[in-house]
């Protein structure tokens, strides 16, 4: 048995449990905060972080990307991330949603009101000194994350927006985002949707112009029977296309941004998005999962895989994020 501890309300708890759904795991979701040895949990798992799997084998484990890497070893019938190049195209735009998507969550959840009050009851699991301390804590993430300024705000928005119209132009056509089976991508899809879009009332609105994309949050995705194949590298999907396309203009400043940050000590760094110089929170995470993304391009391909790779990555612009070097902008 399996037990993911942490929050309904969390989007990595989420992306972690549509991953546990899609291997067939068994598998119990339980809130971190309301069990009593807490500190046990975050000591043995190293972080204070949702979410944490506990294992068979009674392992407290953090960090959903090398988990889902470790449950492809145990599921390999179920793998979400492939081999070869169509995995490191998975992990690319899994990244993505991650460590830039995300903080269009953190945006459309502290900056409405509605949903702030909302989700800070949730989260505090009726605590009212820890729901008025997450709401203090919500405007800090949004000024660390780059939407402080209402510019920002709008273009995360219309980002994202822009990613539904694809989800929902991708549903028709394949079952999955990347094909007819389901990637680390759609796990990080999901999360997203079943604790943030889905879940908090302003957000929520916009989604009644995607019914197929509501329809796939709401257990249409849970569906997977085992079959089917993913679309080629590296042409993919038209859902990959366009996270591809997107990506040089903003995913990419701000991962080398933080990158050269991180090298360098600093606290903060600035990045050009969208018209605008953004600061942004300096932190060790994004780095550490650029560096995830590299090693598997340097790692689990071969020598030709590595060469195809290299060319289409200068052919869809991002082969700066595998040499921080030569990246000067």
């Amino acid at each position: 048995m399996y037990v993911i501890y942490g929050s309904q309300a969390s989007l990595f708890t989420r992306k972690l449990e549509a991953a546990a759904i899609f291997y067939g795991l068994p598998v119990e979701l339980k809130s971190k905060r309301a069990q009593q040895n807490i500190g046990e949990i975050e000591s043995r798992a190293g972080t204070h972080q949702v979410p944490v799997l506990q294992t068979p084998e009674n392992w407290l484990i953090a960090d959903t990307t090398p988990l889902i890497a470790l449950l492809d070893g145990r599921y390999p019938e179920g793998r979400l991330f492939p081999d070869g190049l169509l995995g490191l195209l998975t992990h690319l735009v899994e990244d993505f949603f991650d460590e830039w998507v995300s903080r269009v969550m953190v945006h459309y959840r502290w900056h409405y009101p509605d949903s702030a009050a909302f989700v800070s009851q949730i989260i505090a699991e009726g605590d009212p000194n820890a729901a008025a301390a997450i709401l203090k804590w919500g405007p800090r993430a949004c000024r660390a994350t780059g939407t402080e300024t209402v510019a920002q705000q709008k273009a995360a928005e219309a980002e994202y927006i822009r990613c539904l119209e694809a989800a929902e132009k991708q549903l028709a056509e394949t079952r999955y985002l990347m094909g007819d089976r389901p990637t680390a991508v759609d796990c990080i899809f999901l999360g997203g949707l079943r604790a943030h879009i889905n879940f908090d009332p302003d957000p929520k609105k916009i989604l009644t112009a995607f019914p197929k994309v509501v329809a796939w949050a709401d257990g249409g995705a849970d569906t997977w029977d085992g079959t089917g194949d993913l679309a080629p590298f590296p042409h993919s999907t038209g859902f990959t296309q366009h996270v591809l396309a997107e990506m040089p203009t903003t995913y990419l400043p701000f991962m080398m941004a933080n990158a050269r940050a991180q090298e360098n000590g600093d606290k903060a760094f600035t990045a050009d998005i969208y018209g605008e110089t953004v600061s942004y929170l300096s932190r060790s995470y994004p780095e550490q999962a650029r560096k995830m993304i590299v090693e598997r391009l340097d790692n689990s391909l071969t020598a030709a895989e590595r060469e195809t790779a290299a060319a289409w990555l200068r052919d869809i612009g991002l082969s700066a994020f595998f040499d921080t070097a030569n990246y000067s902008k």
